[in-house]
């Protein structure tokens, strides 16, 4: 990462958002209409909620998850105007997966 390479940069941000999208508590559709604002939570951290913690196992099929998203969308970009796109694209996916086959290099 020293090296500033952009690409990897890039990859391993976007899969650390995923991961922290996974790990969010997931809302009900009656709470999001909730209650009258006189019955509502008050207080510092009334709200708040314990985060959900991914297994090693989820953590690595987000990571996969995020690959196969990044290889699909670069399958799909077929016109030479979106070369350079489907090659950074192929590029990220290739640096997530090799973090999946050699967790040493994290």
């Amino acid at each position: 990462m020293r090296a500033r390479d952009k690409v990897a940069v890039s990859a391993l941000r976007a899969t650390l958002a995923a991961l922290d999208n996974a790990e969010a508590v997931p809302v009900d559709e009656a709470e999001l209409r909730g209650v009258a604002l006189e019955q509502s939570p008050v207080g510092a951290g009334a709200t708040e909620a314990v985060r959900c913690e991914l297994s090693e196992s989820g953590v690595v099929d987000v990571v996969r998850a995020e690959a196969a998203e990044r290889l699909e969308v670069a399958a799909q970009l077929t016109a030479p105007a979106h070369a350079d796109r489907a090659a950074r694209l192929r590029e990220e996916a290739a640096i997530l997966l090799r973090f999946l086959d050699d967790p040493g290099t994290a």
